[in-house]
């Protein structure tokens, strides 16, 4: 074997690759033996075939796979000897030779960047901070119900929040259009389920009242068909249902699971259970600062194969996640350049973490992620259920060593970084509508 090496790129090497014809052939020979051995044919008895049937028959696949295996032997003794890390696999190439001895081949593949960490104490990380207070859990409650709303039969005219049945007819150029007609459809005003214009008409209007007005689809509009076009709508209304909010009684806090139905009780546990979203979020903004300033401090080449492997797995992860909802792929073609910045990303963080993570001996502790998982089953009704669910396979385990090791990774960051302390409003932490 012999091996040479030549840089095309920043990360791309070409290493030629040298195997001895001799070789080739004499562990063909072996294989082909020894299969003969077991090869069974009419007319001859078991182990009985000669050999130049079984080469004629097998020599090819015997060949590929001894070639194969010699082109896998060589290129990792050459990568050994010259210490390179490969990113992903190499594509092998066979080369115009004169060799009479030899086949010659170039495997060209790419290597793992050298990382030398960036300094991260110029970062500046805010860190929100948010005490859960009675306002906390007061609003907490109103949307839990809202979520627990029925509607009663109302006389007057339909509001903001009344739950509303009409029959319409859409018209384009006089004409109905598909999409544009229903009859007994049920919506809530002000929950978006309709265009803005189209609900303003609804609202104000009685049972029993119909009326037509136009309707100018947005441009940017799904339907193509339709977008940026004027309509007409004829509507009646069918039904006007006024929201009825359930009082916080111990019938409520029965429904909240609290047995003996004690709203202090309920209190109690929403405010628990606040705390540890409202921790499990701050966390996440922080780590979200945290990983942005590691991919500013250091700027890396990335494998393209790590890349496009990366992309491909958030590929698959994306179709199952459509076929657990009832979606086929065929219905909603995935495609490829969709993942390609989160791909980047992951691959970038990957990289630096491994490299930070070894420097600094960022590892997780078993006694770490212990009381991580003790903190996860506090959520649960049986915590102990949880515990040993997580410890039964090592896989579960080991997602939970990989949220310890970020958590060590932020922490550490934080120590150099400038972290300034920021107040943040409880709606805004939550995601939720002002």
């Amino acid at each position: 074997m012999e091996a040479t090496t030549a840089q095309a790129n920043d990360l791309e090497r070409r290493v030629d690759l040298s195997i001895a014809i001799s070789n080739v052939e004499k562990e063909m020979e072996q294989r082909l033996k020894r299969m003969g051995k077991n090869m069974k044919m009419s007319g001859f008895r078991p182990g009985k075939v000669p050999f130049s049937i079984v080469k004629q028959q097998h020599g090819d696949q015997a060949r590929h796979e001894v070639l194969s295996e010699e082109l896998d032997r060589v290129f990792g003794e050459a990568v050994a000897t010259q210490k390179m890390r490969v990113a992903g696999y190499p594509r092998i190439e066979p080369k115009v030779t004169e060799s009479k001895t030899h086949l010659e081949f170039s495997a060209i593949f790419e290597v793992y960047p050298e990382i030398t960490l960036g300094d991260t104490s110029t970062a500046e990380i805010e860190r929100p901070v948010l005490e859960v207070s009675d306002a906390e859990i007061d609003k907490t409650l109103d949307i839990l119900r809202k979520q627990r709303v029925s509607y009663i039969d109302t006389d007057r005219a339909a509001a903001v929040e009344d739950r509303v049945v009409i029959d319409f007819l859409g018209k384009k150029d006089g004409e109905p259009f598909q999409g544009g007609q229903a009859t007994d459809y049920p919506f809530v005003l002000g929950q978006g389920m309709m265009l803005p214009d189209f609900e303003k008409a609804v609202e104000g209007a009685k049972v029993g009242e119909s009326k037509t007005f136009d309707l100018a689809f947005p441009d940017d509009y799904h339907a193509k068909d339709l977008a940026g076009q004027t309509v007409q709508f004829e509507i009646t209304v069918k039904q006007v249902q006024a929201p009825k909010l359930p009082e916080i009684d111990a019938e409520f806090a029965i429904g909240m699971g609290i047995a003996d139905g004690d709203i202090t009780k309920m209190r109690s546990e929403i405010e628990a259970n606040l705390k540890r979203e409202v921790k499990r979020r701050i966390e996440a903004k922080i780590k979200d600062q945290v990983m942005e300033a590691l991919i500013k401090a250091n700027p890396i080449s990335l494998p393209s194969s790590l890349v496009e492997m990366e992309i491909q797995r958030l590929m698959q992860a994306a179709r199952q996640d459509m076929e657990q909802r009832g979606m086929k792929n065929a219905d909603f073609p995935i495609q490829p350049e969709w993942f390609t910045e989160q791909a980047k990303r992951r691959v970038t963080l990957g990289l630096i973490l491994a490299e930070l993570v070894k420097t600094e001996k960022l590892q997780a502790t078993p006694e770490q992620v212990r009381a991580m998982v003790e903190e996860t089953a506090q959520s649960y009704e049986q915590p102990e259920e949880i515990i040993r669910w997580y410890y039964a396979q090592p896989q579960r385990l080991g997602e939970v060593e990989g949220v310890a090791i970020e958590s060590n990774v932020v922490e550490w960051v934080l120590s150099k970084a400038k972290v300034t302390d920021k107040a943040a409003a409880f709606d805004e932490l939550m995601g939720q509508k002002q």
